[in-house]
This record gives C-alpha cells, sequence and structure tokens, in this order.
C-alpha cells in the first residue's frame, strides 16, 4: 500500500560501492498494508537491493532531543522509531543521516547510517493525528539548500527541517495550495493528490509524485502546486509510492506493492522499468541527487558544464564535449564578495575534457566558477554550494 493513503543533475561516475551507499529504501513487508521491515540501500541505476542498514527487528538506542538523553519507546505505539507504518525518507549527505517520520505520529527520527545511533526530534509543530488521513505525512526529501523538507497528504503543512549547531529546529513554511490550471487533477484531493514522494530540483523547487501517478511542481517562493502531467509507461494499477533521483539525473520510482523499479524521464514523464529488484514493498525512497542539476543557469557554451553544483565530497567534475574548443582554458573560483580563492588550468584535447578539480582549503559557502579560454572569453559562469 499507501493504498490506505492514497493509496537532478550529475553523470555516472560508476555504479561501484560507493554510488549505491547514497541511494536507500524504506521497505515493507510482503503484506498488503504498511508494515515496515527495514532501511537499506538500493543502487539508484540498476535497481539492486545493497546492504540493510537498520530494520524493525534492530536494536534501536534512541537519544530524545528534547529530555537530552536517552530513552525507552513504547513498542505497541505509533511514536516510536519502528513503528508499523512510515511512509517518509530523506537522506542528509551532510551529516550521512536517514530522516524519517512515523506516518501517524509527529516525532522526527534522524538515524546515523554508521554507528546506528537515533536521535528523536520531538516537536510542537507537526499536526499530525491517526485518524485523519490529510494530515499524515508521506512525502520527503533534501532540498537543494541542504534542509530537509515534508509534506502532509493534503498540503496544509510543509515542514522545514534544518540543523542548528547539535540541535534540529522545524518550522511550518505554510500551506500549499493548487495552481489555477490545475482543474481536475488536484494537488489537496485523495484520488489526485494524495501520498507519493518528492524530489528537489537545482533550484530548491520540488516534485511531487503522487500515488496515482501524478506530478505537481511545488515552488517554494508561491507555496503552489502545479500539475505537470502523469507518468506514462507504468502499468495502470501502479502506485507510486517512493521517488528520488539517481546519479544519472532520471528519477526513479517504485511501488508499496511489490513492484518493478521504473526510471522516468522528468522532461517527458515516460517511465521505463529497470532490471534488478522485481518485488519489494518500496514505502519511500531518497538519495543526495538533484533534479536538473547540470541545467542550472549560467552555461555559456552547451557542450562544457561542471557537476555537482552542490558539492558535498571536495571536488567537481569539468566536462568538455565541443571541437570548438581548444588549447587551455582556466578556472577561477570567486566567493560572494569577489575575491579569487583558487585558480586552475584545464588542458583540452580534440575538443574534449573530463576531469575532477579538487578544491583546496574551500569553507563551506557560496562560490562563482568561471571557465575562460586562451582569449580570454567567459565560457561558463556557474555558482556552487561548498558543503564541509
Amino acid at each position: 500500500m499507501k493504498k490506505h493513503l492514497f493509496p537532478l543533475f550529475l553523470l555516472l561516475i560508476g555504479a561501484n560501492v560507493s554510488a549505491q551507499q547514497d541511494f536507500f529504501a524504506l521497505v515493507g513487508k510482503d503484506t498488503p498494508n504498511i508494515v515496515f521491515n527495514d532501511f537499506r540501500a538500493i543502487d539508484g541505476t540498476s535497481g539492486i537491493s545493497g546492504e540493510q542498514i537498520f530494520a524493525e527487528t534492530s536494536s534501536a538506542r534512541v537519544f530524545s532531543q528534547g529530555r537530552n538523553g536517552v530513552i525507552t519507546e513504547d513498542k505497541n505505539s505509533y511514536h516510536n522509531s519502528q513503528a508499523v507504518s512510515m511512509a517518509t525518507l530523506a537522506y542528509d549527505s551532510f551529516n550521512n543521516n536517514l530522516v524519517y517520520m512515523p506516518m501517524y505520529s509527529s516525532n522526527i527520527y534522524v538515524l546515523n547510517t554508521k554507528t546506528k545511533e537515533i536521535t528523536l526530534v520531538e516537536n510542537n509543530v507537526t499536526r499530525v493525528t491517526s485518524c485523519d488521513i490529510n494530515s499524515h505525512m508521506t512525502r520527503m526529501s533534501t532540498g537543494y539548500d541542504g534542509n530537509i523538507y515534508a509534506i502532509n497528504n493534503a498540503g496544509t503543512q510543509f515542514l522545514q527541517i534544518s540543523r542548528r549547531g547539535n540541535q534540529y529546529v522545524v518550522n511550518d513554511l505554510g500551506i500549499i495550495k493548487d495552481d489555477a490550471s490545475n482543474g481536475k487533477n488536484s494537488f489537496t484531493m485523495l484520488e489526485t493528490g494524495f501520498g507519493g514522494d518528492m524530489i528537489a530540483d537545482a533550484d530548491n523547487n520540488f516534485y511531487v509524485f503522487s500515488a496515482s501517478g501524478n506530478v505537481f511542481k511545488v515552488s517554494t517562493q508561491e507555496l503552489t502546486a502545479k500539475f505537470v502531467g502523469k507518468i506514462s509507461g507504468i502499468p495502470e494499477n501502479y502506485s507510486v509510492n517512493g521517488a528520488a533521483v539517481n546519479s544519472q539525473g532520471k528519477v526513479v520510482v517504485a511501488s508499496a506493492k511489490g513492484a518493478a523499479f521504473y526510471e522516468v524521464d522528468l522532461k517527458s514523464l515516460q517511465a521505463k522499468q529497470m532490471a534488478g529488484e522485481q518485488n519489494l514493498h518500496i514505502y519511500d525512497l531518497a538519495s543526495k541527487y538533484f533534479a536538473n542539476d547540470r541545467m542550472a543557469s549560467g552555461n555559456m557554451l552547451a557542450n562544457l558544464d561542471i557537476y555537482p553544483t552542490r558539492v558535498d565530497e571536495q571536488y567537481i567534475n569539468v566536462n568538455v564535449n565541443d571541437k570548438s574548443v581548444k588549447g587551455t582554458l582556466t578556472m577561477t573560483i570567486f566567493d560572494l564578495s569577489g575575491k579569487n580563492v583558487m585558480k586552475q588550468n584545464l588542458s583540452v584535447k580534440d575538443g574534449s575534457l573530463n576531469q575532477q578539480v579538487y578544491f583546496k582549503n574551500l569553507v563551506s559557502g557560496a562560490y562563482l566558477v568561471n571557465i575562460t579560454d586562451e582569449s580570454g572569453k567567459v565560457l561558463l559562469n556557474k555558482k556552487i554550494l561548498v558543503t564541509e
């Protein structure tokens, strides 16, 4: 299920273990209803299941942020870290944490994927009740700004979960309403807009995939959800319950009903079935990638680009595939005050270059990457965000 609920851009560096570990799934048991089984790694380009990170049978050590100490939870309640009903998951790559919420609870949990320790973030901002399907939190994703965002079924709460020092802070950003053009494809209606999952793009907007296969673009500035289309190429009864962007910039969707993964082109919304797992019950997906990452503004030359634009591994890739580009390029990085903080030459051979450039002691923050040719002509200006 989520039948009871109603139930971006990087090039492929390689389908290796590292890639597998930054694509995560919230997996359920083989039952008609939501029953939590485990969090696990998934290879987002092949659909192959990997390491089981934390399960409903795992020993849980829960630290309460509010009470500043380790607590014992009631495993028979909806309010615990291994609750039966869960449908939200996001990956905080800054801290290598999984963030999730039980569906019938306002509790937020932060699972360290290495130590397996869990932090409980109690909050009085989220208004969730077990009997109100509209209030259930069913969509969650990391935003391009590094914060975690979650939306309830009806769009009446749009949460931002941010970290300030060692504390997590929850803010309600407001009510998301239907764009005037949506018509019968309403974001706030059970049959057309509930359930599913969401992803972020490089402009810090969000795409919500409803369980019915409808896709809505949510503007964080206007707090509106605009219907952009319905996924084609998936089975008629396919319930879309998980969505995340893989390392090739494709959206991968999965179902809680135990079906195959599908790769979806965000422009055409055309889906094609993936190899790999064919019968996992997926309640949510999460990754560190973003839609349209390489499509961000600032390109002066179509076949020259850098990626990622949110940098959490201390390097960027520079790619050139254009016969008109020759000789030595100069890449200069400026901070937002305009100060030159780094410069490096790049050698293009036969119009081709694919090189990793490592940063030297750049602190967290926003920078402008400028690339010029030998004549001084600007080929690319692009903003990046460096994180520690």
